[in-house]
């Protein structure tokens, strides 16, 4: 083979995501998510860009992005898959590896769209791309991938298709405008000459990349739009995806941890002795904050871990219990903000919630090889680029002496995001106290409920005003626990809206949760609103729907989930309906709950539909997949959810105590899309907002208890 050309779309020599490669020598050679890359791999040609065909007429789509189970990988590929005219049945996808080149490029574009003029457009590109790989950012995550990278993605499929063209008018001796490419070939009509993208292949690669190609017109797609099979789901159902927890290599030990159970703790002292004399064993590795056994398997070092009593000090938060972190967000939070003199009549209330961990289905598990100089790593994460840092910065090397490989992940919800790779960090150190052997670490679900980046817990104290005619003058609210700009927007036409952030710090260890701060904030608001409503004496559906004329697209999703749950329509006693609406990393979803509460008080939630307006959809299936279990996931948290905090650690350990929701708990989920023609929106975690708001409101409508507090479990919603 000769040596592979990278191309690129913006900047001279640089690599900005929209790489384009054909097959070479009449072979295409792209790395397997497993491949072991050489240093050198760039100058050898070991690597493609994002699209390569092969003279077999396949096409492989290079994605700079993880699975964790929300479909991405396969909506990118449709994206690219569209513009190039593939036939979708001869696409393949790969993951980018962990190297600079694939830094995240495309990231702003999930807030400008395609609104910059082309220029200026790539000019913004291609700086987001030195900065992305500056930082080292190969991020997925904050449902950025579709409506970031997807551009990208566009763009390459779209400059692939007209080197195509070229490529095939030159072989016909025909004008490129004569000829048209589709499922995977370019046909010239009035001379009935046809050839596949593979036999134009390496004539294409010698094209100009074209700096600013045609997209197509979204009414002609024939790929996006439609539901395609996700590609990670046959080999998690045969086995054949492998999962940082089942990693494995010859010589291969196994590491079992024990962390201080208080963050910010130390260890004190450990006797080695007794794990030492047992089956198996290698070594007691000795950390700051932990104390981890290392044997020839998994069984043998945990089992030999339950056997030492390592001591640790509390860091000082040995007092720390969810109460007093709570009693000192409601002394932050002071009295209720003040509300118009003018005002009729003003509604105050108060909401909280708590911790809530990760818990994916998959622990944290990470192996390390540590050969000298040199260090291999295999993990799951949501940021191969900032875990390889991660790994250098564990073990004191640079990043260029990492070579980081990228595994299915079993489970994300933002636990494996940067800043939350304590399991890399821990794996890399005993790795070092092993070398040259290679080590897995593997997390108990002990470690990962016990030891997670937390949602924060939070607290609210609202207030509202009406005027005698039950119109809403002012609200506000002052809260602890975070928020931001998007968390706190409210489409209500409320003349005086005020927000203001309380400090009251604690140590718990706080992480990005799925819809982050929007869980939160979405349940504060849309609980409110709906008190405002019947303060006022209002239908809760009509009184927003009234407030929303300079909001058009929630007033229009507002109507389609209410119409969806035939809203207003009778209903048995102990039964109500809730509704809530939200807006989230681009997506604007509104949900109707319907429930039925007993007279002693059990709950059932028996119906969720979701109107949802993301702007466009790419992969239908996968879409209303991601919607569906945002509000699963939204609805455990609502109901069941909690971590508590008690002598300064947490008092859950495992699914007995953390609980959620089971298959026999799930309400039915109707899911409908609106086509705004608006940019792309994100769906991984729009779906969780609205779910708490939407099931207390309706457990008010059934019983007029307002549950202000969650999970709702704890709350007592018997009736006299």
């Amino acid at each position: 083979m000769r040596k592979w050309t990278r191309r690129a779309f913006i900047g001279a020599g640089s690599l900005v995501g929209g790489g384009f490669v054909l097959g070479v020598a009449g072979v295409a050679f792209a790395p397997g998510r497993h491949g072991v890359v050489s240093t050198d791999a760039i100058d050898k040609g070991e690597l493609t860009s994002w699209i390569t065909v092969t003279p077999d007429n396949f096409v492989t789509i290079l994605v700079p992005h993880c699975e964790m189970g929300q479909g991405s990988q396969t909506g990118l590929a449709m994206m690219a898959a569209e513009e190039m005219e593939a036939e979708w049945e001869r696409v393949r996808i790969e993951e980018a590896p962990a190297l600079d080149a694939y830094a995240n490029a495309y990231m702003l574009r999930a807030f400008t769209g395609e609104s910059m003029p082309a220029p200026l457009g790539r000019a913004i590109d291609y700086g987001a791309y030195r900065l992305a790989r500056w930082f080292g950012t190969q991020a997925t995550g904050g449902s950025l991938a579709v409506r970031g990278t997807g551009y990208g993605m566009r763009i390459a499929g779209a400059a692939a298709r007209e080197m195509l063209l070229a490529a095939a008018a030159e072989r016909f001796g025909v004008p490129p405008a004569e000829c048209a490419a589709a499922r995977s070939h370019v046909a010239h009509a009035p001379t009935t000459q046809r050839a596949s993208f593979g036999e134009l292949a390496r004539v294409a690669a010698a094209k100009p990349v074209p700096s600013n190609p045609a997209l197509k017109d979204p009414e002609t797609y024939t790929i996006r739009r439609t539901a395609k099979p996700r590609f990670d789901i046959p080999p998690k159902v045969d086995g054949g995806v492998g999962y940082g927890i089942d990693f494995t290599l010859p010589g291969m030990l196994h590491a079992a941890v024990d962390i201080a159970p208080v963050q910010g703790g130390r260890l004190v002292s450990v006797d080695p002795a007794p794990a030492k004399a047992m089956p198996g064993v290698q070594e007691v590795v000795e950390l700051e904050e932990a104390v981890a056994v290392v044997a020839d398997s998994f069984w043998r070092a945990r089992k030999a871990l339950a056997a030492l009593e390592p001591a640790y000090d509390d860091a000082g938060h040995g007092d720390v219990s969810s109460a007093s972190i709570f009693a000192a967000f409601d002394e932050a939070l002071g009295a209720a903000p003040e509300m118009p003199a003018e005002a009729a009549r003003v509604v105050t209330a108060d909401y909280r919630v708590p911790f809530l961990a990760h818990a994916t289905m998959e622990p944290m598990a990470c192996t390390v090889r540590v050969e000298g100089e040199r260090a291999e790593v295999w993990a799951g994460t949501q940021d191969p680029l900032n875990a390889r840092s991660a790994a250098a910065s564990a073990l004191d090397f640079d990043t260029d002496q990492i070579h980081l490989t990228n595994l299915m992940l079993g489970g994300g919800y933002g636990r494996r995001l940067p800043f939350c790779f304590d399991y890399v960090d821990l794996a890399a150190r005993i790795a070092q106290a092993m070398s040259p052997a290679p080590v897995k670490l593997v997390w108990s679900r002990e470690n990962d409920i016990q030891h997670d980046y937390y949602r924060p817990a939070a607290m609210c104290r609202y207030a509202g005003a009406l005027d005698a005619d039950g119109r809403p003058l002012a609200v506000g609210a002052h809260y602890a626990g975070g928020g931001d700009r998007e968390s706190l927007f409210m489409p209500y036409a409320i003349p005086d809206q005020r927000f203001d952030a309380r400090n009251a710090p604690h140590h718990v260890r706080e992480g990005a949760w799925r819809s982050v701060l929007n869980s939160q904030h979405g349940f504060f608001k849309e609980s409110f609103i709906d008190e405002l409503a019947h303060a006022a004496g209002r239908d809760p559906y009509a009184f927003r729907r009234d407030l929303m004329d300079e909001h058009p697209r929630f007033r229009a999703a507002l109507d389609r989930v209410a119409e969806m749950a035939g809203w207003g329509g009778p209903l048995p006693a102990g039964e109500g309906r809730g509704i809530a609406i939200a807006e989230s990393f681009g997506s604007i979803v509104a949900q109707v709950a319907h429930v039925a509460v007993s007279p002693a008080g059990r709950l059932r939630v028996r119906n969720v539909h979701a109107a949802v307006d993301c702007g466009d959809v790419v992969n239908t299936d996968s879409a209303a997949a991601q919607i569906e279990g945002g509000v699963v996931f939204g609805l455990s948290a609502a109901l069941v959810g909690a971590i508590t905090i008690g002598e300064g650690r947490v008092v859950e350990s495992n699914f007995g105590d953390h609980r959620m929701i089971r298959m026999a708990d799930a309400p039915n989920v109707e899911v409908e899309f609106i086509r705004s023609g608006e940019r792309l929106g994100g769906l991984g975690e729009p779906g969780v907002p609205p779910v708490a708001p939407a099931v207390t409101n309706a457990i008010f409508a059934a019983t007029g208890i307002r549950v202000r507090d969650l999970p709702i479990e704890n709350q007592d919603l018997s009736r006299a």
